[in-house]
C-alpha cells in the first residue's frame, strides 16, 4: 500500500465536498536545533483544495490533509525531472545538428523548458484531477 504524506491545516472555506485548506509547509531545517542561528530555515503557508472524506467540516476546523507518496513523486517527475531532460535533449540535438554557438544553444535549451511549462499549463485541469488531496477532521 502507498505511504501517505500528511500535513495539519485549517479549513478556510467549504464548497460541497471540497474544502480550501491552509497548511504550513516547512523545510527540513525547521526542526533543527540551530534554526534560530541559521538563516536557511524557512516555512510558507500554502492553500490547497482537498476532498473531505471524514464527516462535515466548517471554516476554522483543524484537518489533516493527505496525499499518496506516489502522487508526490509523480509531481516531482513532472515538475523537475522531465523539464531537465527536455533541456538536455534540446541542447544535445541542437549541439549535434547545428554549429551554433554555446550561448544560442543554451538559450534555446532554456526556451525548451518554457515551451514545456506552457504545454503543461494547457493540461492544468487534467492534472488537478489526477493529483487529489484528501482531508479528515482531527
Amino acid at each position: 500500500m502507498d505511504e501517505l504524506i500528511r500535513h495539519t491545516g485549517v479549513v478556510l472555506s467549504v464548497n460541497g465536498q471540497t474544502a480550501r485548506v491552509q497548511i504550513m509547509q516547512t523545510s527540513a531545517c525547521s526542526a533543527c536545533k540551530a534554526q534560530s542561528m541559521c538563516m536557511s530555515s524557512e516555512s510558507k503557508q500554502k492553500q490547497l483544495d482537498a476532498i473531505i472524506i471524514d464527516g462535515p467540516v466548517k471554516a476554522g476546523d483543524q484537518v489533516e490533509v493527505e496525499v499518496r507518496e506516489r502522487m508526490a513523486w509523480k509531481a516531482v517527475v513532472i515538475a523537475y525531472l522531465l523539464p531537465f531532460f527536455v533541456m538536455l535533449g534540446v541542447m544535445a540535438a541542437l549541439d549535434y545538428a547545428t554549429d551554433w554557438g554555446e550561448a544560442l544553444v543554451g538559450t534555446l535549451s532554456l526556451s525548451g523548458i518554457v515551451v514545456y511549462y506552457l504545454i503543461l499549463s494547457c493540461f492544468k485541469h487534467r492534472l488537478q484531477k489526477q493529483f487529489t488531496f484528501t482531508a479528515r477532521k482531527i
